[in-house]
């Protein structure tokens, strides 16, 4: 397999969960294909980028941070298609009502290279291993939050 490849592929995941983290629509956007398939557990399955990024976007408004790590991928690439699996750790803090979700899981990913030279995501979906949600504690506090405003302090 092609170093580079697989370097992309790498970079690739990072780039799509980095984008996600940080709520930059766009670049999130720019790592999923046009006609990309979602599924993220039972409840949640898209058809299109667009479908995919307005979700991402209406439901991960500023009162929600997002955690989200692969890693121990396993790739295979075959011409200008390409396979991958991730485990995933991730945590979502709900601050509005002091809640903490972690879980894990296991992505199962199809990669295309397009016209452009460039990877995306075509097929993306995971099997959820765990999922906790609990209250957190009244001590508990957020000293530093991004996305914060004068309304909203950290």
């Amino acid at each position: 397999m092609d170093h580079d490849t697989l370097d992309d592929l790498r970079r690739l995941k990072y780039r799509y969960l980095r984008s996600l983290d940080l709520k930059r629509w766009d670049e999130f956007a720019d790592t999923l294909a046009p006609d990309i398939e979602a599924t993220y557990g039972k409840r949640l399955s898209f058809s299109g980028r667009d479908a995919v990024v307005d979700y991402m976007r209406s439901s991960l408004a500023a009162s929600i941070i997002t955690v989200h790590q692969c890693h121990h991928p396993e790739l295979s690439v075959d011409g200008d298609t390409a396979t991958g699996t991730w485990y995933l750790e991730d945590k979502v803090i709900i601050t509005e009502h002091r809640m903490l979700l972690t879980g894990a899981a296991f992505y199962d990913d199809t990669y295309a290279r397009g016209a452009d030279g460039v990877w995306r995501i075509r097929r993306t979906g995971y099997l959820r291993t765990y999922e906790a949600v609990e209250t957190l504690d009244p001590s508990w506090k957020l000293t530093a939050n991004h996305w914060a405003t004068e309304d909203q302090p950290a």
